[in-house]
């Protein structure tokens, strides 16, 4: 055993790492779910309304922030558009910035 540890070869003690589990962000992603599809796409929604604060309600936390665009599945077209029509809506009062 003692041998083992005098004759480390070229990388050290780095030999036996790659079977550990730290629990980190980074690996293989197996357990990936379904790839979240644009719910406006799929309506085939042209134009979002910003006057339609029940739908946009959906896209905001419940602080008040706009959800980014991989929690929410939408696409970088109507993620645009669906950010434009919250702030109109915030600048209007029809949402609010915050929650108190």
């Amino acid at each position: 055993m003692s041998d083992d540890r005098n004759n480390r070869g070229d990388h050290g003690d780095r030999g036996d790492r790659g079977d550990r589990d730290f629990g980190g962000r980074g690996g293989n992603r197996r357990n990936r779910g379904r790839k979240r599809v644009c719910s406006f796409c799929v309506d085939k929604v042209t134009e979002i309304d910003y006057k339609d604060t029940v739908k946009l309600r959906k896209y905001i936390t419940e602080r008040g922030k706009i959800l980014p665009r991989r929690i929410s599945g939408n696409c970088a077209k109507h993620q645009r558009c669906l950010t434009e029509a919250i702030k109109r809506a915030r600048i209007i009062a029809l949402l609010p910035y915050t929650n108190e």
